[in-house]
């Protein structure tokens, strides 16, 4: 059990699971192409002891490995499982009273405590200048916190367990913010924030709003963990941590957490937005300026001895992969009472985890009749109709009594499974004209795009093809290759315009209609063949988050029939970058050269990875 991100530190550098840099390091894109690299070769958590132009050290890099997320919370996990165990299924006490016999009281023992004695965090102030000011890709528009808490009362409250703490993107300087006095705001879709905005809106009370950083894992875990209604963010970080969350309020009345490293305060402006980004986010793509909410800086406390924990996002995996593991890990218990009838679901990180969800399902309506999507189709409608999930674009959805062993994390037997089955004539449901996520720049307008669910029961009724077809080039088809089993990524021209493309796609799909394609249910269209069938990764990321379903699905002999859509042969995604896509993270070479240096022999880091 940590106390705070000091005590990770021993604990990690005593089992050689962190490596300390003394070479001072710029916050400017450096320390992230360090973290990036180390990251990549799965390497050990990073503490930077010298960044440029702060007096405080950082560290990144702490859930680097699937393995080493598992360490930081080895004693605590079991216990917290059990808790949720019995709040999916409280019969199990009953049961078994064995097993959950300390479990009510680990829940007893997580509820936040007020620190009556003088709180380590008020231990100093500094200004948001004098932070590690951490920059990440070269187009972001400053620097900005990765890994916040983001605290907010309701107003006419002071009870913690009313708050909502969740990771709302930081931005502290850059752009038209008033150096030191200013801070960025960001938030999306279905963000608790925004009901708590919407109230103070309707108040003349000012919206006061706490920034905590650091302390412990268990802390920062909380803040993006989905949880239920009725389970406060400061009781979770109890149960995941193993102490209670700390906490008083500042002369002010500011909330504080007592443990956190730091804690910016400030007061959200409530009817004015600036521009915040662009900033290189997990979709492997900036997401741009737009207008959001801002702060005005109140005080920035720090503990003694604090350090700053940051993360670097990009195109994943990247660190937060590990946050989906670890969600996964806690909340897999829960899924069929989220979702009856749902054995598992899995948003794929690899395409950026909102565009694609993979879900398997069960068919319970008619039993006694040809199998085809019933039940699952009512699952679905309630996947997207829900939180968080609802941001799926693509939702491909199966059902469990075609085969047993499905499990939607198992990502390449569900595209085996998939592809082998699906019937493009009546498994494709689409949703126009809604909501996609806010940083999916695939859609004709921001948070604007279309939703595809693709709901398969059946035999199997094709074998899928592993071995190029002969289909002879033309003006549109430049290159072929096997992207994975029945999948055929077609290389071709640029994209330049929608209507330009009906025609082109149109074409190109009753060109293909003579060829025997049959083994090849699902053709990707790109700028790049090679790139896309290199690896399941790559397929998944190009796919999914370069596609609109309303714009860009089209198929082979395709029809209407009653206002459904389909087709009778292969399906055909237009993955090709649009002019209205958010550009491509792309490191900076010069600091790329600098940082080789350190991993140079006789670089401080040779070795290291």
């Amino acid at each position: 059990m940590y106390k705070s991100l000091r005590d990770v530190v021993k604990d990690l550098e005593s089992h050689k699971k962190l490596v300390r840099i003394k070479t001072q390091v710029s916050g400017n894109l450096e320390a992230a192409e360090i973290h990036r690299r180390i990251f990549d070769a799965k390497g050990p958590a990073i503490l930077f002891e010298n960044i440029e132009g702060s007096p405080f050290q950082a560290m990144s890099n702490i859930y680097g490995t699937y393995e080493r997320t598992d360490f930081l919370f080895r004693k605590t996990m079991d216990k917290v499982k059990k808790v949720i165990e019995i709040k999916a299924d409280p019969t199990r006490l009953l049961k078994n009273p064995l097993r959950y016999l300390g479990a009510p009281f680990t829940a007893l023992t997580a509820l936040p405590r007020k620190s009556f004695f003088t709180p380590p965090i008020t231990y100093g102030k500094t200004t948001i200048s004098k932070l590690p000011l951490i920059k990440s890709w070269p187009m972001d528009g400053g620097a900005f916190v990765t890994l916040p808490q983001v605290c907010t009362l309701p107003p006419n409250t002071k009870s913690v367990m009313k708050s909502n703490i969740g990771m709302y993107r930081i931005q502290l300087n850059g752009n038209d913010y008033e150096t030191d006095k200013e801070i960025g705001l960001h938030y999306q879709l279905h963000r608790g924030i925004g009901n708590h905005h919407q109230m103070y809106n309707n108040s003349e009370e000012d919206f006061k709003c706490s920034v905590f950083i650091g302390g412990p894992p268990s802390h920062a875990f909380s803040a993006i963990m989905p949880l239920p209604e009725n389970l406060s963010e400061v009781t979770f970080a109890g149960l995941l941590g193993g102490r209670a969350f700390r906490y008083h309020f500042d002369e002010l009345g500011f909330l504080l957490s007592s443990d956190a490293d730091f804690v910016i305060t400030g007061t959200v402006v409530k009817d004015e937005t600036k521009s915040e980004g662009p900033f290189g986010d997990h979709l492997g793509y900036y997401s741009l300026a737009h207008q959001f909410p801002y702060m005005k800086v109140s005080n920035v406390y720090h503990k003694k001895d604090p350090i700053w924990q940051f993360s670097v996002v990009g195109r994943p995996p990247q660190e937060d992969s590990s946050f989906g593991y670890l969600i996964h890990q806690l909340v897999k218990e829960l899924t069929g009472g989220e979702f009856p009838g749902l054995n598992s679901i899995h948003a794929v990180d690899a395409a950026g985890v909102h565009p694609l969800l993979l879900a398997v399902g069960q068919e319970r309506y008619m039993p006694f009749r040809d199998r085809k999507p019933e039940e699952i189709l009512t699952i679905a409608n309630r996947i997207i109709g829900s939180g968080q999930t609802s941001l799926a674009k693509y939702l491909i959805i199966a059902a469990q009594d075609d085969d047993l062993s499905l499990d939607a994390h198992h990502i390449e037997d569900m595209f085996d499974h998939v592809l082998s089955r699906v019937d493009w004539r009546r498994d494709l449901h689409f949703q126009t004209n809604t909501t996609i996520d806010t940083l999916d720049y695939s859609g004709d307008g921001w948070n604007t795009g279309s939703k595809l669910v693709i709901a398969c029961r059946g035999e199997k009724l094709r074998n899928l093809g592993t071995e190029l077809p002969s289909i002879s080039s033309n003006d549109t088809i430049k290159y072929c290759k096997i992207a994975r089993p029945g999948v055929l990524a077609i290389q071709t021209n640029k994209w330049v315009s929608y209507e330009q493309s009906q025609r082109e796609v149109n074409d190109l799909a009753n060109f293909l209609k003579t060829w025997n394609l049959k083994e090849f249910p699902l053709i990707v269209l790109c700028d790049d063949a090679d790139f896309l069938g290199e690896t399941l990764n790559n397929f998944l990321w190009v796919t999914f988050t370069r596609s609109n379903p309303s714009h860009d699905v089209y198929g082979i002999d395709s029809f209407y029939q009653n206002k459904h859509w389909g087709c009778k042969g292969s399906l055909i995604i237009d993955a090709r970058l649009k002019k209205h896509h958010a550009p491509e993270l792309v490191i900076d070479q010069a600091v790329s050269k600098k940082v080789d240096q350190l991993f140079s022999k006789g670089g401080e880091l040779y070795g290291v990875v």
